[in-house]
């Protein structure tokens, strides 16, 4: 995902990306996150499922994650109490103000690639910043297949002759 600086002055973990051709020569601006009051520190967890489901808003989106990790997660959730699959196909990096996410993403075949990951990138983004008060570096989006209608029933029915 790039370079991150896990390290802040006090010890505890930031996202701060390096930028080619940028200096970091200003002072970091105030987020709602740190007050004087204390530190709000949110989970991967939480960005996570915000942005899998902020992901999942987008007409385009079939599903989320890649061959292997759909397959799984198909079987977990047919476990009653099994994980929640908001958060598949989604990895996060999250500091004390900033976050990068990378997301696994199925599209419908038809949609046009390039609109459907631009329209789930604004989401996401706008979620995560509306909703955590994080700033999102990036979002990066890998796109792991595009999902023709029928063609998994004909795969299944040949698969049970």
């Amino acid at each position: 995902m790039g370079e991150m600086d896990t390290t802040g002055t006090s010890g505890t973990a930031t996202a701060s990306r390096t930028q080619p051709g940028r200096s970091g020569g200003s002072a970091p601006t105030r987020s709602q996150l740190v007050t004087e009051e204390g530190k709000t520190r949110i989970a991967e967890g939480v960005v996570a499922k915000i942005a899998g489901l902020a992901a999942r808003e987008i007409p385009g989106v079939h599903s989320m994650g890649s061959g292997i990790s759909r397959r799984i997660g198909q079987l977990r959730s047919m476990i009653p109490g099994g994980v929640d699959a908001s958060r598949q196909g989604v990895s996060v990096e999250v500091g004390e103000r900033e976050a990068a996410i990378d997301l696994d993403l199925v599209t419908w075949y038809g949609q046009s690639i390039v609109d459907v990951s631009e329209a789930v990138r604004r989401n996401v983004k706008d979620r995560v910043e509306s909703m955590t008060g994080l700033k999102v570096v990036e979002v990066n989006i890998t796109i792991d297949d595009v999902y023709v209608e029928g063609e998994q029933d004909e795969e299944k029915a040949s698969q049970t002759r």
